[in-house]
């Protein structure tokens, strides 16, 4: 899932002056973890943010930063190191460390089912780093694939201590109960209770899903679940997966007893039982080879045929260290004689004849000299032997383990290939493809396309190894959340985790209130789709949110300046102005207001009509006309008239207002006048 910043706003934020977001890695019930770069150190770190909604809460304030105390006490190779912990206006926060990698839940989903060797391997990393917290009085309580990290490197660590407590406060009750209901012990279940045999039940349940690729317990309800962990008795693994071991059989029976008693007191427990297990269940016994202190060279023997044949005299030592003896014919005859004389006649044998500084028979020194001599050089031609054979042997294993067949390689990265290039591919490079190839959904990769391999990309394997193609299947579907309607904040949350949210459109909507999601659209292959009229979209797909930005102010009445002030307020742009007069509307206000586009969004303009107030009237000359003719003619006109009583006696004998003539209007004829206006009449009486 992609998250682009628009739609979360942590991305690019720098936390406390030193870790700057750049992507998320995942989001849970609590906490969202986003991959940093801490700008202090340099260093990549996995930074965990409490959901803002959760940070008012102050039990789930105190658990988070309970989860940073009880990590930040371990340190283990097989644990996720804690590196900083604090709060930043409403963000809450634990700086961890960053393992590239993926999840046992990940490699679970790839194989589904594990070799007893690859589980025991597993089990035995987590193991080890339990144990550390367990000797540190801590107790996981939420043990589950998801929080086994399996980095590219070959690392295995445990993380994710957001449920840790010491093993003195041993109570999970009510909302604290919050362990994945699939790992649960069955003493969490019925009492709440939770120690360090609570996690070995959870270890053995994984270590039941691992070798048989789904857990023992399955039901549509999680109480359905939870009753099984309290009343049920774990299967054996080989049950559902023929050829696992008795030992491993034996191994999640201890470890998911339904008595806490009956299973291992802690992780170091089952942790040194598993040595003895392993070499058992899978038929190796690792070798530990030590180089020897003292070596015994055989060297061979020499110089008995010299104590023979010089007449009883000891073997020589290293003649080369001495100057050379010369015997001639005659001192070695005599030599050779003078025993048989001896024995006949009684006589001594003569002594040796030396020429120059040479002796003519060796001494007793000087054969032990020789000899020693002899021995020295067929040391040294037995030593160079070695040193060839050992030098032809390391050329041969160097060859082998190197570009011969016996060489690693990397298995290369296959993603959005076709699978006949990725058979091409893995065989150019020592490796090849197996025959089967497996599917699986996939957001990013286009169905028939190659979206991974088994082992996968950039692991170190031996040349020839067969490599399983995984194809996509094209993305999963997923039953689409009611959108329209909702706000849209409960709409984003809704379908963030599932598909990529683009920009939303805002518009403006008589009928809708401000922040309701209007409409939702996405996009196949023919174009755009109305995604109310659909009830599955596929997983990662762009949606698109219309939302309402209520309705366009109504300005009539208003002055030109309040008018302009109230539409900016909301984004939008006053138009063109108009002017026409008016009989109701006062001089400068607006009479009507048209909005220029439909439907219309921030920045549209919006055209007024503004009233220039009455129609203007020049006033007729209404001289000479009888007080009845003229009144009617100006209030005709939307004038007001008055004139005073006739005071003449004479007046009261007849209808004067039909008889009198007008003398003079006030104002005078040719006034310019509105509607309205009063207008009086003077007349002789």
């Amino acid at each position: 899932m992609t998250t682009n910043a628009a739609t979360d706003p942590m991305i690019g934020r720098m936390i406390d002056q030193r870790y700057r977001v750049r992507s998320r890695i995942a989001r849970g019930g609590m906490a969202t973890v986003y991959l940093a770069t801490d700008v202090r150190l340099e260093r990549r770190v996995a930074v965990k943010i409490m959901h803002g909604h959760l940070a008012d809460d102050q039990a789930f304030r105190e658990r988070f930063i309970q989860e940073a105390r009880s990590a930040a006490r371990l340190s283990h190779p097989n644990l996720v190191g804690v590196y900083d912990q604090g709060a930043e206006d409403d963000c809450v926060y634990i700086v961890m460390e960053y393992i590239p990698g993926i999840t046992l839940r990940d490699l679970l989903h790839e194989h589904r089912a594990l070799t007893p060797e690859q589980a025991t391997d597993i089990l035995r990393a987590v193991l080890a780093g339990l144990a550390s917290a367990h000797r540190a009085g801590i107790v996981h309580r939420d043990l589950k694939p998801e929080n086994v990290l399996l980095a590219d490197d070959g690392r295995i660590k445990l993380g994710d201590f957001g449920l840790a407590r010491a093993t003195t406060a041993n109570t999970a009750t009510g909302a604290a109960l919050l362990g994945t209901i699939a790992y649960l012990s069955p003493e969490l279940v019925t009492r709440g209770a939770a120690d360090s045999r609570s996690d070995i039940y959870a270890l053995g349940i994984m270590l039941y899903e691992m070798l048989t690729g789904e857990q023992p317990y399955k039901g549509e309800q999680p109480m359905q679940i939870a009753y099984q962990h309290a009343n049920d008795t774990v299967p054996a693994p080989s049950a559902a997966t023929p050829g696992v071991p008795a030992e491993l059989d034996d191994l999640v029976a201890w470890a998911t007893a339904r008595d806490p008693r009956d299973r291992p007191r802690d992780a170091r427990e089952m942790l040194d039982h598993m040595s003895g297990v392993q070499q058992r269940a899978t038929g190796q016994y690792r070798t530990a080879v030590l180089r020897p202190e003292n070596a015994t060279a055989i060297l061979p023997s020499g110089g008995s045929a010299g104590a023979a044949g010089f007449g009883g005299h000891e073997p020589l030592e290293d003649a080369s260290e001495h100057d050379t003896t010369v015997l001639d014919r005659r001192g070695t005859d005599e030599t050779a004689a003078a025993p048989q004389r001896g024995r006949s006649g009684g006589r001594s044998a003569p002594g040796p004849r030396r020429t120059g500084a040479v002796a003519a028979v060796l001494s007793p020194a000087g054969q032990r000299l020789a000899d020693k001599s002899a021995k020295r050089r067929k040391r040294g031609w037995i030593a160079l032997v070695v040193v060839v054979v050992l030098a032809l042997v390391g050329a041969g294993v160097a060859a082998w383990f190197g570009p011969g067949p016996g060489g690693n390689v990397r298995i290369p990265a296959v993603a959005g290939k076709t699978v006949s290039q990725v058979r091409q591919l893995l065989e150019s490079n020592g490796l090849t493809a197996a025959a089967a190839t497996s599917s699986r959904p996939d957001a990013a990769v286009e169905a028939g396309r190659v979206t991974a391999t088994q082992p996968p990309a950039a692991r170190e394997v031996r040349k020839g190894t067969a490599v399983r193609i995984v194809v996509s299947s094209g993305p999963r579907m997923i039953t689409l959340p009611t959108i329209v309607g909702q706000s849209v904040t409960t709409a984003q949350a809704a379908l963030d985790d599932d598909f990529d949210l683009q920009d939303a459109q805002y518009q403006f909507s008589a009928d809708v209130a401000a922040d309701t999601v209007i409409a939702a659209t996405g996009r196949d292959g023919d174009g755009t789709v109305d995604l109310t009229t659909v009830e599955q979209y596929p997983e990662g797909g762009p949606v698109t949110l219309t939302v309402s930005l209520g309705a366009v102010p109504d300005v009539t009445g208003k002055t030109v300046d309040d008018a302009r002030a109230a539409l900016d307020e909301v984004g939008l742009a006053l138009g063109a102005q108009t002017q026409q007069f008016s009989d109701d509307v006062p001089q400068g206000q607006v009479i009507s207001a048209t909005v220029t586009a439909d439907p219309a969004v921030e920045g549209t303009a919006v055209d007024v009509l503004v009233s220039k107030g009455p129609v203007p009237i020049t006033l007729p000359d209404v001289s000479d006309q009888t007080i009845d003719q003229a009144r009617s003619s100006l209030e005709g006109l939307g004038l007001e008239v008055t004139y005073p009583k006739c005071t003449n006696i004479l007046c009261g004998f007849y209808d004067w207002e039909s008889k009198l003539p007008v003398r003079s209007t006030d104002p005078a004829p040719g006034t310019t006048v509105h509607k309205g206006d009063t207008v009086t009449l003077s007349y002789d009486q």
